[in-house]
């Protein structure tokens, strides 16, 4: 993954939240989801190097580094200006209603892992 991929890869976990650009998993495969991967994204661990992800975070093809930088940058200060109490029990794309804190986990947890894989 190149640098401009990693920042559209995180850039989908805010337009998860921000759009409908992504249909929502339903039936069994939201069950498997909430079962297998709720806990990976908002618990405490790091994630381990080399997870596997979910198909709609795979970047194909050279992006626009300066156009997905400052789409994050635009995410991130939309969050901060929403504010935790927004998100509490706000319904995530594929794990239900999340906590405050299990919001900022995945936002955080997420933006961390990139960052450092990038040495930023």
């Amino acid at each position: 993954m190149s640098v401009d991929q990693m920042l559209a890869h995180v850039n989908v976990a805010y337009e998860l939240v921000y759009t409908d650009k992504y249909p929502k998993p339903k039936g069994f495969q939201k069950f498997l989801i909430k079962l297998f991967a709720k806990n990976v994204v908002v618990g405490p661990k790091p994630y381990k190097k080399n997870t596997r992800t979910a198909p709609i975070f795979l970047i194909e093809g050279q992006r626009d580094f300066e156009k997905e930088k400052k789409r994050l940058l635009d995410h991130l200060d939309r969050t901060f200006q929403l504010g935790a109490s927004h998100f509490h029990n706000k319904e995530s794309h594929a794990f239900g209603p999340l906590t405050e804190k299990e919001w900022n986990t995945l936002f955080s947890k997420h933006l961390d892992h990139h960052l450092q894989q990038f040495g930023v």
